[in-house]
């Protein structure tokens, strides 16, 4: 990407673990950085960490509840009353096997803020991102995507709750958006690339739900796990509808390279699908 002084990147999940990093990288590229996340005093710190390891660092506060779209709504209406464009939007934030619950508007948690959510962030952000010459769009998935399925009859914990099934449900869906977001872009004939990433197996504040760590699982460091998203966002020869993650055995640790989609991540009936219902669920069409 050129010009990167003169870019804006919104990360979601951004005063900790992942989205941390990810805007600590960015920042010290001379990015203008809006570290997003739901609780106002997380964010002015991490904001706050930010600075001082990166005197002059361009950043800026987001507030926004992904467990809400009406939140979501509000705080995009917001960004683009104060922004004319989006270079880089960073589909990050997340929740990993919590005890059962639902959003406020009634869909699974984890699918909730995982998927639905960022879906509905993107769509009310996609005039901005288009004002963007370069702008890219990555939505975090998880290995977790392989051997999950998209149950229809199961968004909004219609059935008895299982945490690793509905998990890999919201992380497959994540990857399925991105890539049916670049399948919509190209027939668009738009210039926004949609790629996706995942962090491998990552210490971070995502894994406080598990109570123990399986013998032999050894966990990258945040900074690492940013890596491949970092890669994505940023890079110049990267593409529209990759998908990166550790180059390691089973891309659980590692360097940044192009990681394994699961073949249901590239269902497109099941993709268009999914994007049929995220619109009526959402109200909102993109891109047109």
């Amino acid at each position: 990407m050129t010009n990167m002084k003169q870019q804006t990147a919104l990360i979601t999940g951004a005063n900790t673990g992942l989205g941390f990093e990810m805007a600590l990288k960015l920042a010290e590229q001379g990015i203008h950085v809006v570290v997003a996340g739901r609780n106002r005093d997380k964010v002015q710190a991490a904001i706050k960490e930010i600075g001082d390891a990166v005197p002059g660092a361009s950043l800026e506060p987001g507030i926004v509840d992904l467990n809400s779209l009406a939140s979501v709504k509000e705080f995009a209406e917001g960004f683009c009353k104060n922004h004319q464009q989006l270079d880089i939007l960073i589909n990050n934030a997340g929740v990993m096997v919590p005890p059962a619950g639902r959003t406020e508007d009634g869909f699974e948690t984890q699918f909730g803020v995982n998927f639905v959510a960022h879906f509905a962030l993107t769509g009310h952000l996609f005039n901005l991102l288009n004002a963007a010459p370069e702008a890219r769009v990555v939505s975090l998935s998880s290995i977790a995507h392989r051997g999950a399925s998209i149950d229809f009859d199961n968004f909004r914990l219609e059935k008895p709750y299982d945490q690793w099934r509905e998990y890999g449900q919201s992380k497959l869906a994540d990857l399925m958006f991105a890539l049916e977001l670049d399948r919509r872009l190209r027939a668009a004939g738009n210039h926004i690339l949609s790629l996706a990433a995942h962090p491998g197996v990552s210490q971070t504040e995502l894994t406080r739900n598990l109570s123990n760590v399986p013998p032999g699982i050894s966990m990258m460091a945040p900074a690492d796990g940013a890596a491949p998203a970092l890669v994505a966002a940023t890079f110049p020869d990267v593409a529209g509808g990759q998908y990166w993650g550790p180059d390691g055995p089973d891309e659980r640790a590692g360097k940044p390279g192009l990681a394994v989609v699961d073949p249901a991540a590239v269902l497109e009936g099941e993709a268009a699908r999914l994007w049929a219902w995220a619109e009526k669920a959402t109200g909102l069409r993109y891109p047109t």
